[in-house]
């Protein structure tokens, strides 16, 4: 008001910056928020693999560990062959192998495209590795989706071909989509990136800007130097959150960080937090690609519900909302303490039924096309009933052996 009595006109404060300037809380709040902390101890935090992150990821047979210890067998015979096979297997995760072998078998009756010219099992290979990957805990149509995904990605010609199979020696666990790769978040791997890419400085291709615009509704930020942003809750992470950084699959440039938290097992549910990217990141492909591997595959493993809570002043993170397709579900007033100010929270949720009747396909044809999306429909419809007609066959089977052991 008194800028308009004064100039005639008033300028509008944009979200950010009401937010940076909300009016503090009470000291009596502030302090009572501080001794009610003392009476619970401080819970473990890590900037290693959680569990929860180890259960996310991609599982492999340890190559090294496995060279490493069959190094001076000599095989001379079957029976050598036989020792060495087996000392392999030791290797391998629980279920790894059958996933593997039925994957690379239906693979061979019908890739996903042309053969590549002088490596006629590059594609079965591909996609074996990223079906068996996926572990036995996921989905099985989970499983097919993500292999078809993965073996289009990197079967696309001798190049990436040698480029994937390379990084899956060397990284298997990333997740790996059309346009990005989820990495589990390191600090000496992505620490000094992700700092450069949102301190405001100029970096790379990007301008300068305020760092506000990515840290004004976070609990921490913005830092002044990596070690800051080292000791925040983007590095040190509780038991029950994971971390993983957003890669970009062509340059390998990082795009920025996305975070699961409040892993709650029992009830089969966990929170999404929005992606943290650079202002000109927000709400791209490579930002939404990020949220869907993490969403699929945790439906894949069994839960039921996943959760986006967004500050109520937030509006690029509401929007962001909509676009991954979560539905508004209410408004908590007076949520959290952010910057010892208040936050109302919106709270969006995505149901696994949601998921499975169209959210997914609604995301999957935004990221991949709607060819690919019709492609990978009728892939799902014709390898479900294979499989189906194989466990009768398997039912079968073993209700004749088991009259044939009673006759005997």
């Amino acid at each position: 008001m008194t800028e308009q009595a004064q100039t005639g006109g008033a300028s509008i404060p944009d979200a950010i910056e009401e937010r940076v300037t909300r009016p503090l809380l009470l000291e009596r709040l502030l302090e009572a928020q501080q001794r009610l902390l003392e009476k619970y101890p401080i819970p473990a935090k890590t900037e290693k693999m959680t569990p929860l992150c180890e259960m996310l990821v991609n599982i492999a047979p340890d190559i090294a560990k496995a060279k490493e210890m069959t190094a001076n067998l000599t095989v001379e015979n079957e029976a050598d062959k036989k020792i060495k096979d087996d000392k392999l297997k030791d290797f391998l995760p629980d279920g790894y192998e059958k996933n593997y072998v039925r994957a690379y078998r239906r693979c061979q009756d019908k890739p996903g495209g042309a053969i590549i010219s002088g490596m006629p099992e590059a594609r079965f290979e591909a996609y074996a590795r990223a079906c068996a990957g996926c572990g036995s805990y996921s989905s099985a149509s989970y499983r097919r989706s993500y292999a078809r995904i993965y073996e289009a990605v990197t079967c696309v010609n001798h190049g990436s071909e040698e480029k994937y199979r390379e990084h899956w020696l060397e990284r298997p666990g990333d997740i790996v989509g059309r346009t990005i790769r989820l990495e589990p978040l390191e600090p000496g791997r992505h620490l000094d990136k992700f700092f450069a890419m949102t301190c405001g400085e100029v970096y790379k291709e990007n301008k300068g800007f305020d760092p506000n615009e990515i840290w004004a509704f976070h609990p921490e930020g913005s830092f002044n130097v990596p070690a800051e942003m080292r000791e925040s809750f983007v590095f040190q992470r509780k038991m029950n959150e994971a971390g993983f950084a957003i890669v970009e699959n062509l340059t390998d440039n990082m795009v920025g960080v996305v975070l699961l938290t409040n892993d709650d097992p029992e009830n089969l549910s966990i929170n999404l937090e929005l992606p943290i990217v650079k202002p000109s990141s927000e709400g791209t492909v490579e930002s939404i690609e990020g949220c869907f591997l993490l969403i699929d595959r945790l439906f894949s493993l069994g839960y039921r519900r996943v959760e986006l809570s967004v500050d109520s002043m937030d509006t690029r993170g509401k929007k962001l909302s909509g676009r991954l397709g979560f539905t508004q579900e209410g408004l908590i007033p007076k949520d959290r303490i952010i910057k010892e100010s208040n936050r109302d929270s919106v709270i969006y949720g995505m149901l696994n039924s949601d998921w499975d009747k169209g959210a997914r396909a609604f995301l999957f044809k935004k990221l991949h096309g709607e060819k690919a999306m019709k492609y990978d429909n009728k892939n799902e419809k014709s390898e479900s009933e294979i499989e189906m007609q194989n466990n009768f066959l398997a039912e079968e089977k073993l209700k004749e052996a088991a009259k044939a052991k009673k006759k005997k």
